[in-house]
């Protein structure tokens, strides 16, 4: 190991801290939060599943300043949700990513498709020290059909509509979600690298009245990106499906 291990060889601290911490990727705020609850005596969290709420209480609760989050997938949120709402999806890392939308003191509100999967929500939630989950909506396709006026789908380009939409859109903005090293290894031209845990900090280096395309590595992040600038106000946000995955493997014929 002295001789070979490259993180043994002869350096100053200075030089070994660079090289360990090269490409790491950004940190949650939540971390900061988490790391000082750790230290403190807490209660148990309790388990039961969160209130069912009303649609228009859930309006209520955002219009209020709650953060809704819709846990179904990226596919099911797009073809259908309710304004305002941010996606992360629930078969993913959806506290990490959760904890990256949303601040530890907010008020949460799950809607989900039933009540099982919002009780799953909040209990992942309060392991990241997300213990403000006042409710849920248990049935967001129930809420959808009733109330077709606060729908809203999703647009999620394919690597070809993607292509078209840099030739022929005027001040159009591809964000890069994925962390530093992900992006070190090959980008989008044009593409600015925002890490889905920087957006909500970084979010006054885009322009919101301008169109925006976000994509991360596969489509998971980029659905939570998207559907955060859209809770923000932005006006033209798309996702690309596949992710820069898509991208890279694109043949000509695919464009």
């Amino acid at each position: 190991q002295s001789r070979d291990n490259y993180a043994l060889q002869p350096m100053s601290r200075d030089r070994f801290v660079a090289m360990a911490t090269e490409a790491q990727p950004a940190a949650p705020d939540y971390f900061v939060h988490d790391a000082i609850l750790n230290r403190k005596a807490r209660g148990l969290l309790d388990e039961a599943a969160p209130r069912a709420m009303t649609y228009a209480e859930v309006e209520a609760a955002r219009q209020g300043g709650a953060v809704v989050v819709d846990v179904r997938d990226a596919t099911a949120f797009a073809a259908g949700h309710l304004a305002g709402t941010v996606n992360v999806g629930l078969d993913g890392r959806f506290a990490e990513y959760a904890g990256e939308v949303a601040d530890p003191g907010d008020e949460i509100v799950v809607a989900a498709t039933d009540g099982d999967m919002a009780a799953e929500a909040k209990i992942r939630l309060g392991r990241i020290g997300f213990d403000r989950v006042v409710g849920a909506l248990h049935d967001v396709e129930g809420a959808l059909a009733a109330h077709p006026e606060a729908a809203r789908r999703s647009s999620r380009l394919t690597v070809a509509e993607l292509a078209d939409r840099m030739d022929d859109t005027p001040g159009l903005q591809v964000v890069d979600v994925r962390n530093p090293g992900e992006a070190a290894l090959g980008m989008i031209d044009g593409a600015v690298n925002v890490p889905l845990a920087a957006l909500r900090r970084r979010v006054g280096e885009l322009d919101l009245d301008r169109p925006i395309v976000v994509h991360c590595a596969g489509g998971y992040r980029s659905s939570i990106g998207a559907s955060w600038l859209r809770s923000a106000g932005a006006a033209d946000v798309s996702d690309l499906l596949g992710g820069y995955s898509a991208w890279s493997d694109r043949t000509p014929a695919a464009l």
